[in-house]
């Protein structure tokens, strides 16, 4: 449903921190499907660990953060070259089930749970191959640049 170009219009994030590749589902208002591919080539491996990779768990949650920036940018129609930025503020009830390494694919899933006066809060989920790896609730604020 959407490219890395589309995507690029609605975060402000760049290499290498640019951490959605693909939207395969999107219902605005409601729900978004995503999917980051892991790959041994990514930036963070060479410290973490470099014997045994495994994804940082905040780069899983940030991912699971940009999945649902893109849904409520796409929500409000609005971008970020429209002065608006999208801030991760807050995440409950955090876990992790296992960890991502290279070759996984990551599918994101975010649901809208509530918006009031620009805060946004989110049901989030990271799964592979249908296994759960991570899952919270965030709180993302909208706010002009």
């Amino acid at each position: 449903m959407m490219d890395v170009n589309e995507i690029r219009e609605y975060l402000p994030h760049r290499y290498p921190f640019l951490l959605v590749d693909r939207v395969l589902e999107l219902e605005k208002g409601d729900s978004i499907v995503a999917i980051k591919n892991v790959t041994v080539n990514e930036p963070f491996f060479n410290g973490h660990f470099p014997d045994h990779p495994v994804m940082p768990g905040v780069l899983i949650v940030e991912a699971m953060a940009q999945a649902a920036g893109i849904l409520g940018f796409k929500t409000m129609d609005k971008k970020p070259q429209d002065g608006s930025i999208y801030y991760f503020v807050g995440s409950d009830k955090l876990r992790f089930k296992r960890p991502v390494v290279p070759g996984d694919q990551l599918k994101l899933e975010a649901k809208v749970i509530s918006e009031r006066r620009g805060i946004w809060k989110f049901d989030v989920q990271a799964t592979v191959e249908g296994d759960m790896v991570s899952s919270a609730t965030i709180l993302c604020a909208d706010r002009k640049v």
